[in-house]
């Protein structure tokens, strides 16, 4: 066991790296709402992180909903002095230098498009940097990880050639195991899992096989590590834990193919228990697989922890500072490109 010295040397370290280096959390839901208070954002920030990506609808919603979701996020991020939409790479580096957050828009599942390609290229221009094709159940698109294991439709298809055209990241959490695989066989850019933990450590539908991650490596693309509780282990959000999944992911794919997805959704925006959401729709959240009196959620603050637990590991600096962000910011860098207005 190492020393109090040492273990204050780990603390410094990670400190260190978080302010010299982006930290990117890939994905927070908290029920896409007009009505959502985004003052919660405070967590983050002072969490250290220097870059989110906000989820602005998914599969569940109507599409008209989404729109107005997103209208109301853009509205607030874009009227807010400590927030900034950002379309590029160099703009969340300026954001970290100038104290901000940095802030896209994500979609979960392609009901959002209400079947229209053309929707893509609109969501790309009001801010939305990836989107994933189902949402636990098979839609337009493709099949989710809930169904059965439906693969891409020809729509799908279609609106994957058009995210690469736009610069959209394709992503394939809770999508079915062949729509994933599928997906990352088509398309001509980095492909992320934004927010899946390793099934080979929790035996969880919407956790993911070795070799989906190893083939969203190959495309150059990265797994961001999720932190809630069941997805976890027993509804287990222990940091070690979590460390866990990203040191089974680093040992299969290596460090640069990792990354940070929380998923965590802050009781000050208002949202619904997600134990109570969850047995609301089981449509969407099937009782055998969410059968749990509470749902937790790994809190931003621990993603410091992470990296003093990677450090403790012996894991490298420059690997762990890959881990925290390093990662995606080499993906959005490939394949974002500006608005087409």
């Amino acid at each position: 066991m190492p020393d109090d010295s040492t273990q204050a040397d780990f603390a410094q370290a990670a400190r260190r790296l978080f302010d010299q280096h982006v930290v990117w959390d890939d994905h927070a839901g908290f029920g896409p709402s007009p009505g959502v208070d985004l003052g919660c954002l405070a967590i983050w920030r002072r969490a250290g992180v220097n870059y989110l990506s906000i989820n602005v609808g998914y599969d569940v919603m109507d599409w008209r909903d989404t729109v107005k979701s997103l209208a109301a996020f853009r509205r607030w991020i874009l009227a807010s002095p400590d927030h900034v939409l950002v379309e590029s790479v160099q703009q969340i580096r300026q954001a970290k230098r100038d104290g901000k957050l940095a802030v896209t828009f994500d979609l979960e599942g392609m009901n959002a498009l209400d079947g229209q390609l053309a929707m893509v290229q609109l969501y790309h221009a009001l801010g939305v940097r990836q989107m994933l094709f189902a949402y636990n159940r098979d839609n337009l698109a493709g099949g989710g990880c809930h169904e059965g294991n439906t693969g891409l439709t020809a729509f799908g298809r279609q609106v994957i050639a058009e995210m690469n055209r736009v610069g959209m990241v394709v992503d394939v959490s809770h999508c079915a195991y062949r729509t994933s695989m599928e997906a990352i066989e088509l398309t001509a850019d980095p492909v992320i899992f934004s927010h899946s933990n390793a099934r080979a450590l929790w035996d969880h539908e919407r956790n993911i096989r070795d070799d989906q991650a190893r083939a969203c490596a190959a495309t150059g693309g990265v797994i961001g590590v999720v932190g809630i509780g069941i997805f976890m282990g027993d509804n287990d959000i222990r940091t070690a834990t979590l460390a866990n999944h990203v040191d089974h992911l680093v040992q299969l794919v290596g460090p640069a193919h990792v990354g940070i997805g929380l998923d965590y959704p802050p009781p000050e925006a208002g949202g619904e228990d997600l134990a109570t959401l969850t047995a609301g729709k089981q449509d969407y959240w099937p009782k055998r697989q969410y059968d749990y009196p509470s749902v937790d959620c790994a809190h931003p603050r621990q993603i410091l922890e992470l990296a003093e637990e990677l450090l403790r590991r012996q894991y490298a600096e420059a690997d762990v500072a890959a881990i925290l962000g390093g990662n995606f910011l080499r993906v959005a860098e490939r394949v974002w490109k500006p608005a087409q207005r």
